[in-house]
């Protein structure tokens, strides 16, 4: 392939195809011609599925939503990669000028007990919603807004609340940890209130029920490898594991008192 915008590229595609979450599954082999370098990784997906369509044959399944790398739904593992090659990228905005003519490209589901597939390429992360309903909120009497400067916050804790809130919840944290963990979603949630004092007064509670509801759902343990932060298409630090960590202790302690 060279650099000219009108090249096209023919690829390999062996793609996860599964009717329902009771059907076993298995890849299936696919050849692609015509696709543009500038198209985005979805919309090669898209021109598959339209030449699916034209031979009578079912098309993939695969969630998808704003694809602006905000909404979080693009959840994919290209290559055994989640969201692909590009560092902290979604596949919506992943492009295929990233791979060369002749390629073949493995395309998988997440995988995780907590993560079951619903069809080919869809996995059911509700799991994610139960965690932020078990005390991702701030439920005291705060008053009516009050003027953005009216509340002193430090710039350090500001910054880093607002990098913690930058989580999308698309689950490349799990579907790339060996133990399928949570932690740097939960992690992330937490601090992005614990570190600003609207969230700090339920601090201590919030983090203990989270954790439990974590660990209810069949989320695994960190075991401090990193995959989480590498592949996080927002940048997400592991520094907020540990955040979260002394968060818990503080709530064990208080909740024996």
């Amino acid at each position: 392939m060279s650099g000219s915008n009108h090249d096209t590229m023919s690829l390999n595609l062996k793609v996860w195809r599964q009717k329902n979450n009771k059907d076993k599954g298995s890849m299936v082999d696919y050849k692609l011609d015509g696709v543009s370098p500038d198209m985005s990784f979805l919309e090669m997906m898209d021109t598959l599925n339209t030449k699916l369509v034209k031979e009578q044959g079912d098309t993939i399944a695969f969630d998808h939503d704003c694809r602006e790398g905000i909404c979080g739904m693009c959840s994919m593992m290209i290559n055994g990669q989640a969201h692909g090659p590009e560092a902290e990228t979604t596949t919506c905005q992943l492009h295929m000028r990233k791979f060369k003519s002749g390629d073949t490209i493995v395309i998988e589901p997440w995988r995780a007990k907590a993560f079951p597939v619903l069809k080919d390429l869809m996995v059911d992360r509700s799991a994610f919603d139960q965690i932020i309903a078990a005390g991702g909120f701030v439920n005291v009497n705060t008053g009516n807004p009050q003027d953005a400067n009216a509340i002193l916050i430090g710039q350090e804790n500001a910054e880093l609340a607002m990098d913690a809130a930058a989580c999308i919840g698309c689950g490349a944290c799990v579907a790339s940890c060996k133990n399928a963990s949570a932690m740097l979603f939960v992690s992330a949630k937490i601090s992005q209130l614990a570190l600003l004092p609207q969230g700090e007064v339920e601090s201590e509670a919030r983090t203990r029920d989270m954790v439990a509801k974590m660990d209810e759902l069949g989320f695994g343990n960190c075991t401090n490898e990193a995959e989480c932060e590498a592949q996080c298409p927002k940048g997400i630090k592991i520094e907020n594991i540990a955040r979260m960590n002394r968060e818990w202790v503080k709530g064990a302690f208080a909740a024996r008192k």
